[in-house]
Parts: structure tokens; sequence; C-alpha cells
């Protein structure tokens, strides 16, 4: 009997709910169609509506501050792991072992120390202050549904009491149930106007609290970590200074980015051999030793892959400028001649040319002289010194004779080269050449613009083409060509 009379009790009580379950969703109908007014609090939805808000933002903030100690502890990982490789390669026999451990010991038990108190201080205090709204959410819920029962209750009762056959005893029973409905939401609704304004003002102090902890916790971590570094530092500085003769050094890699023009200069070749320039050329009157010898030359490397200065020349081809005819050798070896050959520069004066070659021609007659009076003592028969004068020379040109043949060059023609190999220019500025093609050498209008180891001209078959210097003109480096005029 206990038993059915506990289904008995359970089942009213199921019917009791799906009965006020059924009369609250009627008369929210109701209400939304307009045909029952709804009791409406003003105050209290803008309570509410603060009380989703700050529900809102604790939860980001509790978020956020869950993700900041899980940063806290990775940062706390990684530096241990990179303690414990500092320990590792810090050999037994290096200074200051014992401290580098300490350093790491009292590293390690900071970051432990620091990521608990950040949970102690910061995440329990905003789990315990977020805890708080869930129960109070529930209240509002529940405040909401007796408000329509209290409006269900109050149009029911209106009901029979405009209705035209009236019933006192249905009329006392609504009424005794609109006051018991009444009763039950204005202690509900008293209560939450209490506590939403409280709960709203008091975000302040916590938020202040929260963040406040947080940051005098961040500065202690620091000012102790630092203490930490600078102990470290003083170890490995001491630790430097016993093996200073031993240091590593630290270069900077050179880059093949962007070459700067005025930065070219002509590397050496390959085989020591000197590289010749504008300033310091000199006339192939003689002939050395290593050109007879000269082995074949090698195709030099493109400048875009040396563009720090032109591209390394191959080894030079001596032609001399006049042959050596077999009636023009005296007898060198002869210890009553010692010829002096004079060797003119393109940079040296047209005087010192001139000075040269009368010096030679004087020297050369003396030596005559000296082989006519011996021939006629009958000591030794020697032939007559040849003298050979060329004209003088200007910065690789003949004087004289020339105007007819600069009449149809570009303006400020010096010489002629040919292009011994290929170029690919690396610059706007610079010529494009093959092997085999001929260029008008012309000077820099700014010599100050001049690199070493690149001259200034112009191809000779487009300034007959064209006829345009500014068009046609760029600069090439000097030791992929070879003089030809």
């Amino acid at each position: 009997m206990a038993e059915l009379g506990s289904k008995g009790v359970t089942a009213g009580k199921i019917a009791s709910n799906v009965q006020k379950k059924l009369t609250r969703a009627q008369e929210k109908v109701l209400q939304k169609l307009g045909k029952a007014d709804e009791t409406k609090d003003e105050q209290f939805e803008q309570c509410v509506q603060n009380f989703n808000k700050q529900l809102s933002e604790g939860t980001r903030l509790q978020k956020d501050l869950r993700t900041y100690l899980a940063s806290v502890k990775a940062m706390h990982e990684a530096s241990k792991k990179l303690t414990e490789c500092l320990q590792e390669v810090y050999e037994p026999d290096w200074p200051g072992r014992d401290d580098t451990n300490k350093i790491a010991e009292n590293n390690d038990l900071l970051w432990t120390d620091f990521h608990q108190k950040l949970v102690d201080q910061a995440l329990l205090t905003m789990d315990t202050y977020l805890g708080q709204f869930p129960d109070i959410k529930s209240r509002i819920a529940k405040r909401g549904r007796k408000l329509v029962d209290y409006d269900s209750a109050r149009h029911h009762f209106e009901a029979l009491q405009t209705a035209k056959k009236k019933d006192e005893t249905k009329i006392a029973k609504a009424e005794e149930e609109l006051v018991k409905a009444q009763k039950v939401f204005e202690e509900m609704n008293v209560d939450l106007q209490e506590e939403l304004p409280s709960l709203w003002n008091s975000r302040v102090g916590f938020y202040v609290n929260t963040f406040q902890s947080i940051a005098g916790l961040e500065e202690n971590f620091h000012k102790e970590m630092s203490k930490l570094n600078q102990n470290l530092h003083d170890v490995l500085l001491g630790l430097d200074k016993q093996y200073s003769g031993n240091a590593f050094p630290v270069k900077a890699q050179p880059s093949d980015s962007t070459p700067a023009k005025a930065n070219k200069s002509p590397s050496p070749p390959p085989d020591g051999s000197p590289i010749t320039s504008p300033e310091t050329k000199t006339v192939n009157h003689e002939l050395e030793p290593s050109t007879l010898e000269a082995p074949g030359a090698s195709i030099p490397k493109s400048p875009s892959q040396l563009r720090k200065g032109p591209p390394v020349p191959p080894p030079p081809k001596v032609t001399p400028s006049k042959e050596i005819k077999q009636e023009n050798i005296i007898s060198l070896f002869d210890d009553n001649f010692v010829p002096e050959i004079s060797v003119t520069t393109p940079s040296q004066p047209a005087e010192a040319a001139h000075a040269g070659a009368e010096a030679a021609g004087s020297e050369a007659a003396a030596g005559a002289e000296a082989s006519k009076t011996e021939a006629d003592s009958g000591s030794s028969s020697l032939p007559a010194v040849v003298v050979e004068t060329f004209p003088a020379t200007v910065n690789g040109t003949v004087e004289g004779g020339a105007s007819s043949e600069r009449s149809d060059m570009p303006p400020g023609f010096l010489f002629k080269v040919q292009a011994m190999h290929d170029y690919v220019a690396t610059d706007s500025d610079e010529l494009q050449l093959k092997a085999g093609d001929v260029v008008l050498v012309i000077p820099f209008e700014n010599p100050e613009e001049q690199d070493e180891g690149w001259l200034m001209g112009v191809k000779e078959s487009d300034w007959i083409q064209h006829k345009e210097l500014d068009q046609c003109r760029g600069v090439f480096p000097e030791n992929f060509t070879e003089r030809v005029q």
C-alpha cells in the first residue's frame, strides 16, 4: 500500500507539473497574440542584461587566464630544457660548473612557484567568482516562470469575475490561487532585485584584485629571474676570460644579392699576372719570358657570379707592337752596349713620350759611335745600331694623322678594343658583349664615376648604325677585351 501511495503521489506531481506547463504555454501564446496583458519590470530587465554581460565577460576572462597559465607552463618546460642543454655542454673541468647547476635548479623552482601562485591567486579566485552565476541564472529563469503563473492566475480570476454567471466557489478558489502565485513571485523578485545590482557592482573590485595579483606576481618573478640571469652571465663571463684565446669568431656571411657599382675592383687573375688598367698600361715593346710559355686562356666566369668586381680576366696575351726584325737585332750581351727603353703609360702627357723617344735615340747613337770606334781599331766588328722611332702616344692614341680617323668616331674617342669572351650585362648601364665585338672606348663624363677595371664605350656596330651616343654607350670590364687600336 505504501508503494501504491508513493506511486500515486508521484503520479499526482507529474500531472500537476504537466498542467502547469500547459497553462504557462497557453498564457505565453495569449500574451504574444496580444489577447492577454503581461506584467513587465523594466528595472529588473536592465539588471538581467547587466547580469548576462557580466557573465560573458567573466567567462572570457577565465578562458584567457587558462590560456595564459598554459603558456607559462610551456615556457617553463622550454626554459627547463634549455638549462638542461647548458648543463650537458658545460664540461666538468670548466670553472663555475656547480654554479650553473645551482642556477638551473633555482630557475626551475622559480617557474614552478610562479605558476602555482598564479593558479592560487588568480585562477581559483576566478573560478569562485564565476561559481555564483549558475545559481542566480537558474533563479532568474524560475522567477520568469512564476511571473507567468501569476499572470495566468490573475487573468483567470478576472475572467471569473466578469462572467455572466458567477460561481462564488470558483471565484474564491481562483482568488486564493492568485494570492499564492503573487506571494511566491514577489519573494523571488525581491531577492533578485537586491542581489543583481550588488553582483554587478562587485565586478570592479574583482577585476582590480585579479589583475593586481597577476601584475605583482609577474613583477616578483621577473626580479628573481633577472638575478639568476645576472649570476649566469657572471659565470659565463669568467669562463670566457679563462678561455678567451679560444673564442669562436662570429663573422657575417657575405651577400651576393645587390652589387654596388662603386665597389667594383678587378680581381687578380688565377695565374697571378698583373691586371692592366687605363692608368697603368705599358707599351709592349719588349718580350717577357712568361709570355713565351703562356698557356691557353680559359673562359672567365660571368660577372653575375662575381658581383664584388669585374670578372677574372684570362691570362694576358701579349702581342709586340712591332715585329723585331733580324737585321735590327744588335748584340745585347756586349758589355759595351746597354740600351735603355722608355716606356710610356696612357696617363703620361705627350711631352713625356717625346722625351722618352729622344732619350732612347741618344743612347742608341752613343752605342753606335762606340761600336764604330771599336771597328776602326780592329778590336771587333759590330753592325750599326738601327734605331726605329715611334710616334708619341697620348692616352693610347697616336698624335698626328688621327684627325681624319676620328671624324667618324664618337666624341672623345680614345681607342678600340675587341671582346675576347662573351659578357652578359648585369646592370642597365652595362654593355652586352659577344666574342669578337669591337668597342670604341670613350671617357667617362664624370671621371670620379669610373671604377677601377671598368671602361666606358660604345659598340662600333651600334655607333655606325645609330650615331647615337647616349642610347648606345655603357660600361664593360676591361679584362674581357683586348686592345686593337
